[in-house]
């Protein structure tokens, strides 16, 4: 297991990438618009990424929004057999948001670990994808 991203929930991804990619020296590496988010990654020197998540229409990102307001909103780390990650946080008694992996962005599959569960941080598992 290793960081792959910090996602970042955001009304505006354009400017919020502007900021963080000339303080960071972080290029935009990939955007999406997926699930009723427009996703804007940002590559860090050394390896992972700044995801920035802005609602398109409606959704989690802007329930999030408008419940806690712009900010960190997901860990994510790679893992190479998503499944078994799954059941390995099933056996410590976390408790899962997705019992299943779905798809994500750029490709991956993912699956999250309710906050309850990890500390108060969304954890999410990704696995695949193109990059």
């Amino acid at each position: 297991m290793r960081f792959d991203h910090v996602g970042v929930a955001t009304r505006d991804a354009t400017d919020l990438a502007d900021l963080f990619g000339g303080l960071l020296d972080a290029p935009v590496a990939h955007e999406e618009t997926f699930d009723d988010m427009r996703i804007v990654f940002l590559e860090l020197d050394g390896g992972g990424y700044f995801e920035l998540l802005e609602p398109d229409a409606g959704g989690t990102i802007a329930e999030y929004l408008d419940r806690e307001g712009p900010g960190v909103h997901h860990v994510a780390l790679a893992v190479d057999d998503l499944p078994a990650a799954l059941d390995h946080a099933r056996d410590l008694g976390i408790d899962l948001v997705d019992e299943e992996p779905r798809p994500g962005a750029w490709g991956h599959e993912v699956a999250f670990l309710h906050p309850e569960s990890t500390g108060g941080v969304l954890v999410e598992f990704v696995a695949g994808g193109e990059r």
